[in-house]
């Protein structure tokens, strides 16, 4: 058997990473069995889905790296296949049309909650041996309901939560299409799934409450039955459901942030499984090493200071060139053009190791393509006349120096020995003034990448 996994998100919002997570370890275990991996698009409910949304799923998956081998598919393009089902499904008895006015359900709920019961509908259109069903009212259009059976249990062995059992008496007759014959979320999954051959379904637990459902409709539509994995919540730092209002969620959120696809992925894959006590890895270990039976059914919290250190780990074994094509951008929204300074692979050589994200590593580059003077409070303490007449005669020794890191670093030496003073009395003044900030690298090799025409010039004007 070929494993069939899919990801299948709705359209009615940006690619948030709890969706992220779910697509991760759908892909990842297709990958590890060499299966196949199906992308669906549920746009159904057309009040909220939109071709902006859409778009931002795929933009998501493309910009993680989740690569899908089939798809999309989209739910609003399956319409006749649907339709073609129910008719089946009535034509078999195992759904049935329900006339029942919105009034008579809110009769029904108002009831069964003065009894202290748990609102159901009552079934009153359900037909049944030697039931006489109310007259078809005028100017009502029927809604369509499966007929779930009444006595005994719908179990599963959850590959996550292990088994789980639901007794049908606490299933209503699920309402499967609409008024206007459109179906419902629960009827096309089902029919999707047995469509699309899936054998693995991995999806968050917020859908345990369907499952039930959709495995009697598969069970009446004689399909077979997937596996079924439902992760764990993700928590932010509070313990509360991640909200978009308080945390960022979206992987558009976290592309802004500076944060890398692969240090995300890598990140969102620690939360609720595990591999010993690795915490850094690829994304093809995490295939080699993934295994449901490894998921932790118990909420995982997003701990943001983590997620940055993990992305510093992947930001160091970074190739210095990729890093330089996706900091440009920040550091065009920060005024400077990388064109006119050293070269960006050479700097981000230089700072990458300090940075935990894209956006630190550009507002730290700033100074090789832009000269900021020192902020005033910077200057008044390094910036003195003393200290401005010193480096007037380092210039005069700088000029004079060939232009390596090396070279430049026995002139600073050199310079020191001679004026008898210590590193930083000359070390903090030059960065004050070349680079407008005191927080760089090491003096000589910051001098060294912005070429000696522009620290001269740079130091002249401090002077």
């Amino acid at each position: 058997m070929t494993v069939r996994t899919r990801f299948a998100p709705s359209p009615t919002g940006l690619l948030h990473i709890g969706g992220v997570r779910t697509a991760l370890f759908s892909w990842a275990h297709a990958r590890k069995q060499q299966g196949v991996f199906v992308l669906r698009i549920e746009d159904t409910d057309l009040e909220r889905s939109t071709p902006e949304s859409v778009q931002a799923i795929l933009d998501g998956m493309h910009w993680v790296g989740l690569d899908y081998d089939e798809g999309p598919y989209y739910q609003m393009q399956r319409m006749d296949r649907y339709k073609a089902v129910l008719q089946d499904m009535l034509q078999n008895g195992s759904a049935y049309r329900c006339y029942t006015s919105k009034e008579e359900l809110d009769q029904m709920r108002a009831e069964a909650e003065a009894r202290g019961e748990k609102p159901r509908y009552d079934r009153r259109w359900r037909p049944e041996r030697d039931k006489v069903l109310p007259a078809i009212p005028d100017g009502i259009q029927p809604v369509i309901r499966f007929r779930n059976p009444i006595n005994g249990v719908v179990a599963w062995d959850d590959a996550v939560k292990g088994r789980i059992e639901i007794a049908n008496g606490e299933l209503d007759d699920l309402i499967i299409a609409r008024p206007d014959g459109t179906p419902t979320y629960n009827f096309c999954v089902v029919v999707d799934d047995w469509d699309m051959g899936i054998t693995h379904v991995i999806r968050g637990d917020d859908h345990v409450n369907n499952t039930p459902r959709q495995i009697n409709i598969l069970a009446a539509l004689g399909a077979p039955l997937p596996v079924y994995g439902h992760l764990p919540m993700i928590l932010n730092a509070d313990g509360q459901k991640m909200s978009k209002r308080r945390d960022a969620v979206s992987v558009v959120d976290y592309s802004e942030q500076g944060i890398l696809p692969e240090a995300l992925l890598n990140y969102l894959a620690r939360l609720g499984w595990g591999h010993g006590d690795d915490e850094f890895f690829t994304l093809d270990q995490f295939v080699e090493w993934f295994d449901l039976k490894n998921v932790s059914p118990s909420p995982s919290r997003f701990d943001r200071d983590k997620m940055l250190w993990i992305n510093q780990q992947h930001m160091k074994a970074a190739d210095n060139g990729r890093l330089a094509t996706l900091t440009e951008p920040f550091l065009a929204k920060l005024g400077c053009n990388v064109q006119q300074g050293p070269a960006l692979a050479d700097v981000i050589t230089l700072l990458k190791e300090r940075v935990t994200n894209l956006v630190d590593l550009a507002a730290q580059a700033t100074y090789f393509y832009r000269h900021d003077a020192a902020p005033a409070e910077l200057a008044a303490q390094h910036l003195t006349e003393e200290s401005r007449a010193r480096l007037g005669r380092f210039a005069t020794v700088l000029a004079d120096t060939s232009w390596d890191a090396a070279s430049i670093s026995a002139a600073i030496k050199a310079f020191v020995a001679a004026e008898g003073i210590k590193m930083p009395l000359l070390g903090m003044p030059v960065r004050a003034a070349v680079c407008g900030t005191t927080q760089t690298p090491s003096v000589d090799l910051v001098l060294a990448l912005l070429g000696k025409e522009e620290v001269l010039k740079r130091l002249a004007n401090a002077a």
